[in-house]
């Protein structure tokens, strides 16, 4: 099954985190399939870009999605202009 979640990354004490859909029997760090977004925690303001149509895509072909991406994607919902 495909899971939409995040995958570390930048340097030690400073991670940045990519929004992937990658295989979820499969580690954290392996490879994905497709980056659908980006967080990184430690700007000011903190960054995140996520591809709202991507990760309905593929939510529609039945990837699920982990709690914090799912945490992620409302913020990013309502960071959107009406």
């Amino acid at each position: 099954m495909l899971t939409i979640r995040l995958r570390r990354g930048g340097a030690r004490g400073k991670p940045m985190y990519r929004v992937v859909v990658s295989d979820s029997r499969k580690t954290p760090g392996a490879d994905y399939v497709e980056q659908v977004g980006v967080y990184n925690p430690h700007s000011d303001p903190p960054e995140l870009k996520i591809d709202l149509e991507k990760v309905a895509q593929w939510q529609g072909k039945g990837a699920g999605v982990s709690e914090t991406v799912r945490s992620l994607i409302k913020r990013a919902q309502r960071q959107q202009p009406a």
